[in-house]
């Protein structure tokens, strides 16, 4: 799978955070039933085991769907997590921030750089040190009045947008510029998890492709 025209078409990185095993991988089927191919498992910074959890979920992503789903690691903090990621089989990598160290290892290791900014200097920052997308985070605390100022003088670069996405805003987000959204609650929703309510989350993920591939 080339992750970049991945992004570019499919506009959709589900973010998953503290969900492993089977869990996983059921959701992981709905979703992608519903059209989803891109996933980003979150280290989870409050685990002190989040290295070897995050790790092993990558590893059986990959194992059980293939090139069915362009699977990376999220809120990734430090050159030795982007390696762990790489060697398990990680394709990109994101951040809550943007990190020089952490952005030049990921391009070294021939993996998709994501990191995190809010600021109009975050964000150039993060371009010059080699990041093939940047993250604005939070949108949805920010507001689209912000981001759309900001985004004026810097429509050359390609923004994904989130925090705050949900199928009634997903489309404005698209219309004010973004290439793409991480979508993290409408997608991963524990109750449901709990549930096992598994072709909700197909539905969900059916609305939200239709939004994304309805502005491709």
């Amino acid at each position: 799978m080339d992750i970049r025209s991945t992004i570019q078409h499919e506009k959709i990185i589900v973010i998953v955070r503290q969900i492993y095993g089977d869990s996983l991988l059921k959701l992981a089927e709905a979703l992608r039933k519903g059209g989803i191919r891109l996933m980003e498992v979150t280290f989870d910074q409050g685990d002190s085991n989040n290295k070897e959890k995050t790790c092993n979920a990558i590893t059986s992503l990959m194992s059980e769907f293939g090139d069915d789903f362009g699977v990376g690691v999220g809120t990734t903090l430090t050159v030795d997590h982007v390696r762990a990621a790489h060697e398990a089989g990680a394709k990109f990598i994101i951040s809550p921030n943007s990190n020089e160290l952490v952005i030049a290892e990921t391009k070294k290791l021939g993996m998709i750089s994501i990191p995190g900014a809010m600021t109009p200097t975050e964000i150039l920052n993060a371009a010059s040190w080699g990041a093939d997308y940047v993250k604005i985070f939070p949108v949805g605390s920010l507001g689209l009045k912000y981001c759309k100022d900001v985004m004026a003088p810097i429509n050359h670069l390609n923004l994904i947008a989130t925090a705050g996405v949900k199928e009634d805003n997903f489309g404005e987000i698209l219309d004010t510029g973004f290439v793409g959204a991480g979508i993290s609650g409408r997608l991963t929703d524990k109750k449901l998890i709990e549930n096992g309510d598994w072709p909700e989350f197909t539905k969900r993920a059916e609305a939200f492709v239709k939004i994304a591939h309805s502005r491709a």
